[in-house]
């Protein structure tokens, strides 16, 4: 896409509230007919700046209230174990996100469980799959902002 504008990005900011809305709803809430509101969602589909539509599903009431985040150091730091610990990650439901960082820690897992227990034998799956330097757990007490929502403002 070339130019996304201020009519672009309040299409985004009304599809990352409810995806659900028919088009005459958002072509409502951001001036626009029906129409030319539905060409402007097609280009945004077609350009890749919107990926996918998905329903948000609450993780409590599917009995995965627990979230744990786990500071991952790599066993060593060449491509092959890498490659290996991307494998691994993608063959868990339990972990949501994955990420590769800087600094001292070199990968950060955000995994959703029912319980402890749960955890603790996700945690044990996961050793027996791949060598570790470190891998260190924190449970999330408390879920202070949560959003799929990425900001539209910096949007050029």
């Amino acid at each position: 896409m070339d130019v996304i504008d201020g009519v672009d990005r309040r299409i985004l900011d009304v599809l990352q509230q409810d995806a659900t809305l028919p088009v005459a709803a958002i072509a409502e809430r951001v001036g626009l007919s029906p129409a030319p509101c539905w060409r402007r969602i097609r280009k945004l589909e077609a350009s890749g700046v919107i990926t996918r539509r998905v329903a948000l599903v609450d993780r409590r009431k599917v009995n995965v209230p627990t979230t744990v985040f786990v500071a991952v150091k790599a066993a060593r730091h060449a491509a092959e174990w890498s490659e290996a610990f991307r494998r691994v990650v993608e063959g868990f439901p339990e972990i949501v996100e994955a990420w590769r960082l800087t600094g001292e820690i070199d990968y950060l897992l955000r995994i959703v469980v029912p319980d402890i227990e749960t955890y603790d034998a996700v945690y044990q799956r996961l050793i027996a799959r791949l060598e570790f330097s470190n891998l260190s757990a924190s449970i999330a007490m408390e879920e202070m902002k949560f959003t799929t929502a990425v900001p539209t403002i910096y949007m050029k």
